[in-house]
Order: structure tokens, then C-alpha cells, then sequence
């Protein structure tokens, strides 16, 4: 017996979009639970108080991601002193003044609930698309500003899951619509500022899988990719020509999983495929990227397993672990020549933060340990230099380590 199951409102799909709808018994049942709640735990009212106060001595307030190099500016995002949301920033590459292009607390003035999701730079650096919930539903409504006035250009997309990817033209936008039960059911093309229904790209009818949208390192293709906990299906939107039908990477096959980036008119795919279950990485050609095609570039191991790859112009990045441990491992494309960054603490987390750029020789990356907090350091691969990007935020934890344990990336 559930004696709670009447709080499921029957018309929940229309409740998402507009809760005043919500059912009057349903509401006067969840404001009488949280009264009581107030009330049992009003002699806690002083506790309550100083423990935010202690938490909030722990944390930064006014802080910064690091900064993300792209092209003539970098993008980061920042917190102020008494701010509850994230101001998304760009100054000039070398140096300048910053330009606030999505103040979070702005904007969420005006609403009892506020959520910013997915946020993306045009190509050409003119147009800033972001996604926002007002409601608390996830179903997020899509903004396109002026980089440099703030100016809304465009508010047409609606029932969007927050992810968001721009095509090579800066005026077409590629992004994920939710269906009524809050599947992600179609992949749309919209144009800025033009009207009328937007442009169908795929179609998923299978409410067991999911849609996402990213892209390759290059840009030079948009991914699209069908997906469950352990079957993946890419297929490459052309950046440069969005209208032209996609084309499938491999079909779907039960318990094949893979991955699909981009370098030189080949694709590297990390997958688990021919009894793979360590994951290798394969190459085919883009143009005929299809299974007979595929070969391998680094073979599986057994014990090994390769968390994620990346290809940048010079030089592919593959992140593994092996042992309990991960490492990253360089392999250059003109040589094969390949090292491992090193670290001399036994017992570790590490992740890689890809970045924006592909002609590059720095590779970001996060790092932490238990008695080493999270910390971003770019590391050039051709001189092996390391350099932190968390000047003096952080000294080393001694009398209590595990307070400042985090794990930002594959551990």
C-alpha cells in the first residue's frame, strides 16, 4: 500500500509548465509538511544559523572559474559576495576589461525560482545563447543576446534540456526538445530571428534512450548521439552545412558503447566494441566512418581502462586508469612519440577540461588528492612545463585533509 500515492497529481505533464494548477489538496498537504517541519525544528533556529555562517567561512564567495582561451577572448564564470548565481564572463585574451555577458542574479530577480543551464558563445564570438528555468521544471526556455549591447535577439525556443550547440555560421543554433513527459525526443535546427516552426534533424521515438548534442574538438562536426547506460549511437552534423542530413558513425548495437572526435578528416573513436570491454581507440575516415572501416590506433588491454580521448591538432590525449590509479597519456600524431604526465602523490584524482581550442600545446587539467585540494594546472606537452591556475586560493590541507576532497574528474 502506498498512502501517499494521491500526491501524484494526474495532470503533473501541465502542472511542469504552470504549477497554480497543482491540485489545491495536494498544495495545502505539502505547505502542511513544511510547516511542521519549520516548527520541530524551531529551537534549532540559532544552530541553523551558525552552521551557514561556519559553511560559508569555508567557501569563497567571490570567485572564479579559470579563465577558457578562445580565439581573441577567454570565457570563465564567477561568483560575487552575496550573489546566489553564476555570472557568465569574457575579457580579452591577454588581458583587459571584463564584460559581465549573463549576470545570473540580474535576471533572477524578478522569479521565485531560477536556474541558468546551458551556455554558448557563437563561433564568431558575436552571440551568446543561454538556457533558463523560471519554474523549477527543467523544461528551459532559450535566449540568444548581443555579445557586446546585451541586446535579446532572439527567446523562440522553448521545452529545450539545456544543451545548446552552435553551427560554423554563428547564426544557426542546434539544440535538444522534451517531449510533454520529459524525454528527449527531438534534435531541432533553429535559425536566429527567423520565424516559424523549427527545422526536425532527428527524431528518437525509443523512450528507453536519450539525445545529446556536443561537438568535436575542431568543430569542424556537431555530434549527435543516441544513447542509453550502455549503447551509444553518433551520427556527424557537417558545422559547416547543418541543413545536410547527418551521418551515422555505427548503427546501434546492444552494449557497444563508443565515442567520436575529429582530426585531420579522420575520426578517433574510443569504443567497446569486438569484446573491447577495457575500451581501445580506433580511427576511421569521416567520410566512410562505418565498422568494416575502423583501426586500431591504441589496442585494448586488458586491466586498462581508457576513460576518455581527445584530439587536438599536434597531438592525442587519452585519459586512462590502470592499477586504481588514472594517468594521462600524450601521444604525438607526427611521430607516435607518447609520455605520461606524472604525479608523485600515490593516491589521486584526475580529470581533463578540453577547452574551446584544437591548434594548441596546452592541455588543461584538474587534479586532487586527499590531502591535495582541487586544483586546474595547464600543462604545455611540448615542454612538459606545469603551471597551476589556482594562484594562492589554496594551501596544503594538514590538520583535517578530507575536508577539502573533491574529485572534479575521473577518478
Amino acid at each position: 500500500m502506498d498512502d501517499y500515492a494521491w500526491l501524484r497529481a494526474a495532470n503533473w505533464q501541465a502542472v511542469m509548465r504552470y504549477p497554480a494548477q497543482l491540485d489545491p489538496a495536494i498544495r495545502a498537504h505539502l505547505e502542511a509538511e513544511n510547516a511542521y517541519a519549520e516548527a520541530f525544528m524551531a529551537d534549532t533556529k540559532e544552530l541553523q544559523a551558525q552552521l551557514l555562517a561556519e559553511m560559508k567561512g569555508r567557501i569563497k564567495e567571490h570567485d572564479a572559474s579559470v579563465p577558457a582561451p578562445d580565439g581573441p577572448f577567454a570565457y570563465y564564470t564567477c561568483y560575487v559576495t552575496g550573489g546566489q548565481y553564476p555570472l557568465f564572463c569574457r575579457r580579452p585574451r591577454d588581458g583587459g576589461e571584463e564584460r559581465v555577458l549573463v549576470d545570473g542574479n540580474a535576471l533572477a530577480k524578478p522569479h521565485a525560482y531560477f536556474r541558468i543551464a546551458g551556455v554558448a558563445h557563437s563561433p564568431d564570438h558575436s552571440l551568446i545563447a543561454y538556457a533558463v528555468d523560471t519554474k523549477g521544471s527543467e523544461f528551459y526556455t532559450v535566449n540568444v543576446i548581443e555579445a557586446d549591447s546585451g541586446a535579446v535577439v532572439d527567446s523562440g525556443i522553448a521545452d529545450n534540456n539545456g544543451s545548446l550547440e552552435w553551427a560554423a555560421d554563428s547564426r544557426t543554433l542546434l539544440y535538444v526538445w522534451l517531449d510533454e513527459d520529459h524525454r528527449p525526443r527531438r534534435v531541432l535546427r533553429h535559425a536566429i530571428g527567423a520565424d516559424g516552426a523549427d527545422d526536425l534533424i532527428h527524431a528518437q521515438d525509443d523512450a528507453s534512450f536519450f539525445l545529446g548534442l556536443s561537438a568535436t574538438q575542431d568543430r569542424r562536426f556537431l555530434l549527435l548521439s543516441v544513447h542509453d547506460h550502455e549503447t551509444a549511437e553518433v551520427s556527424l552534423i557537417d558545422a559547416a552545412n547543418p541543413s545536410a542530413p547527418p551521418r551515422l558513425v555505427a548503427k546501434r548495437e546492444p552494449e557497444h558503447d563508443y565515442s567520436v572526435d575529429h582530426h585531420e578528416g579522420r575520426l578517433i573513436i574510443l569504443t567497446n566494441s569486438d569484446g573491447a570491454e577495457d575500451y581501445r581507440i580506433v580511427e576511421a575516415p569521416a567520410a566512410s566512418p562505418s565498422r568494416e572501416n575502423w583501426h586500431d590506433i591504441e589496442p585494448h588491454r586488458s586491466g586498462r581502462l581508457i576513460l576518455d580521448v581527445v584530439a587536438f591538432k599536434d597531438f592525442l590525449v587519452r585519459l586512462e586508469r590502470e592499477d586504481g590509479l588514472p594517468r594521462i597519456v600524450v601521444r604525438r600524431f607526427d611521430n607516435g612519440e607518447e609520455h605520461a604526465i606524472a604525479f608523485a602523490e600515490e593516491v589521486y584524482s584526475l580529470g581533463i577540461s578540453a577547452g574551446y581550442e584544437y591548434d594548441t600545446t596546452t592541455l588543461r587539467c584538474t587534479y586532487s588528492s586527499m590531502t591535495t585540494p582541487a586544483q586546474v594546472f595547464d600543462y604545455d606537452v611540448s615542454s612538459r612545463a606545469r603551471a597551476s591556475q589556482d594562484p594562492g586560493n589554496f594551501e596544503r590541507a594538514r590538520s583535517f585533509p578530507l575536508r577539502h576532497a573533491q574529485s572534479p574528474g575521473a577518478s
